[in-house]
């Protein structure tokens, strides 16, 4: 992103209130995550300190400090959905898309395949317990998700079998 860019968006922030929260998820909207250079850049524009913009990206889950898939599987971790068996979906997606699901980044767990098609992470409730476990692909929710349902809901979204 260049500077030019960042200040149309800073400009469209003029209102303090939520000004940050806002600039940065337009820029992660833009890019797909934030970059260093661009929080730097941010952090002079601004003259808000770097350590600042890095403790609220770090501190919200959505934001992503590394580039991401071209697809978001977020797996629920709630207590029903860890009760009802979510670690073993995380589990079975690690296997299906070929990536370790005991790795983080950042202080937060996010792994990306290596052909950059998915990324996976995790959350701590999408607030829909009853059709517990629950994963999210690109925003489209599934409950009542299951290592044998896994297949279909990755092939809705490219997924093959033989590239596991």
């Amino acid at each position: 992103m260049d500077s030019h860019a960042l200040d149309a968006i800073i400009a469209r922030y003029d209102v303090p209130d939520g000004r940050l929260l806002g600039i940065l998820s337009e820029v992660q909207e833009q890019e797909g995550y934030i970059p260093h250079d661009v929080l730097v850049m941010l952090s002079e524009k601004l003259g808000v300190r770097l350590s600042r913009l890095y403790s609220l990206v770090t501190f919200y889950s959505f934001f992503s400090l590394q580039p991401v898939g071209e697809h978001m599987i977020t797996v629920c971790m709630g207590t029903a959905c860890h009760v009802k068996g979510a670690e073993m979906v995380l589990s079975a997606l690690g296997k299906h898309l070929g990536i370790e699901t005991g790795m983080a980044q950042d202080g937060k767990f996010a792994v990306t395949t290596e052909d950059n098609k998915f990324t996976v992470t995790i959350a701590r409730c999408f607030g829909a317990c009853s059709m517990a476990p629950v994963l999210s692909v690109d925003g489209n929710l599934y409950g009542y998700a299951t290592p044998e349902n896994l297949p279909a809901i990755l092939a809705e979204f490219g997924w093959r079998e033989h590239e596991s």
